[in-house]
């Protein structure tokens, strides 16, 4: 069994905003313009934080404000052949994205309400929010 490790960011920028990508219904079938937070898999023998800024940066063109906070570690996926384990971070960011659009087909700039009450959120996000694990307490 291959063991595959992704990794994602849920990054508010300076008015309290978090950001969430609207994926590519061409790349991501599967997630079919769900809004989801950026990240991706990682590339094997470089360290964690390396990995998720090269995400970051590039879906978002965006750069890391500081270290993130691990909030939550998921399987997302457990199949035959391959096991997909997913950790997520909170963080902050500055600027506005220029999306990778064979990523991404959008961006928005979300409240913690807005998120919590949107339609078409990536199902991990949500299980994370349903949980308390992120937008606690907001």
């Amino acid at each position: 069994m291959e063991l595959q490790v992704g990794m994602k960011a849920l990054l508010k920028n300076r008015e309290g905003k978090y950001l969430l990508l609207r994926r590519s219904p061409d790349k991501y079938p599967e997630a079919a313009l769900r809004w989801d937070i950026p990240g991706g898999r990682i590339n094997t023998g470089d360290l964690l934080m390396d990995n998720l800024k090269r995400e970051i940066k590039e879906e978002t063109n965006l750069d890391l404000k500081k270290e993130p906070k691990l909030v939550a570690a998921q399987d997302i996926l457990r199949v035959q052949d391959r096991h997909v384990i997913r950790l997520t971070y909170a963080g902050e960011i500055d600027g506005n994205p220029v999306l990778d659009t064979e990523e991404s087909v959008d961006f928005g700039w979300f409240t913690s309400k807005e998120i919590k009450n949107l339609e078409h959120l990536d199902i991990y996000v949500k299980e994370l929010i349903e949980k308390g694990m992120l937008l606690n307490g907001e």
